[in-house]
């Protein structure tokens, strides 16, 4: 209860609240001590766990270089091939594979092999680790987005089959929930031509790569060693497409997701 003096004005009711998007805090909750995200603008209070955004820039910076890599060495791989195809035709179509003699095209090939053991392994393991943090930090920006788990963001690449199309559908939800709302809090879609790029251009990879593999392994003679040897270029040249789609994939998803948690979740006019 308020007094006024005799005589003056009664005091002014209070404003109605004013439309406009909710602060970024809302739904995003984060630790209240330090920022999550370099230049993150927001502190509420803790939540757990769960609730802290962590940074996939450095992660991305080594994908970019382990992508690059991966990428090059396939490169590479199909000049290797393209070589073997004319060294092979030196020899008459039904020569026996173990009748061929050593030279520089076997070496390649096998330096080949290693290059891309050992460049596809440290590769496959920072892309999982990678992407399960976008996936982790999707869901603080936007929970409602998803229909799996984040533990599926890393168990549904080791799914027979699944793994098909399980982690686009991850992706593709991850993308959606990093995408800035317009400035109005309306639900804004971004382009995700890029993403449908690089999964398509994989799975064609991986696909090729298994037959190349199962063709190499069963090839007995000269003719048959230069067809799957046509088929290993043409998978090297599309695996190296999808590596640099990859590349632009994380880099592109990083920024995307860095933006929404040092601008906020509403994008400007």
């Amino acid at each position: 209860m308020s007094f006024n003096a005799p005589g003056s004005p009664p005091p002014a009711p209070p404003l109605p609240p004013q439309p406009g998007p909710a602060p970024y805090q809302v739904p995003y909750p984060v630790p209240q001590q330090g920022h999550p995200y370099p230049g993150a603008p927001f502190h509420v209070a803790p939540q757990g766990p769960r609730s802290t955004l962590r940074s996939p820039k450095g992660l991305a910076t080594a994908l970019t270089w382990l992508l690059g890599a991966a990428a090059a060495v396939r490169l590479f791989s199909a000049g290797v091939g393209a070589y073997e195809q004319s060294w092979l035709q030196g020899f008459a179509a039904d020569t026996h594979f173990d009748d061929l003699e050593l030279g520089l095209a076997p070496g390649l090939t096998i330096l080949a092999g290693i290059l891309q053991v050992l460049t596809v392994l440290p590769t496959v393991v920072v892309f999982i680790v990678w992407f399960h943090r976008v996936r982790t930090n999707g869901g603080i920006f936007r929970p409602d987005a998803f229909t799996l788990g984040r533990g599926w963001a890393i168990g549904a690449w080791f799914v027979p089959v699944a793994n098909l199309f399980l982690p686009c559908r991850i992706a593709l939800q991850t993308w959606r929930a990093s995408t800035r709302r317009g400035p109005d809090g309306s639900d804004r879609r971004a382009s995700a031509a890029l993403l449908t790029s690089w999964w398509v251009v994989w799975v064609l990879a991986a696909t090729g790569d298994r037959i190349f593999s199962r063709i190499y392994m069963e090839a007995e003679t000269v003719d048959e060693l230069l067809m799957a040897g046509k088929l290993g270029i043409a998978a090297d040249l599309v695996t190296t497409v999808a590596g640099v789609l990859a590349l632009l994939f994380v880099r592109r998803l990083t920024a995307m997701q860095n933006t929404m948690a040092t601008e906020g979740p509403y994008a400007r006019v």
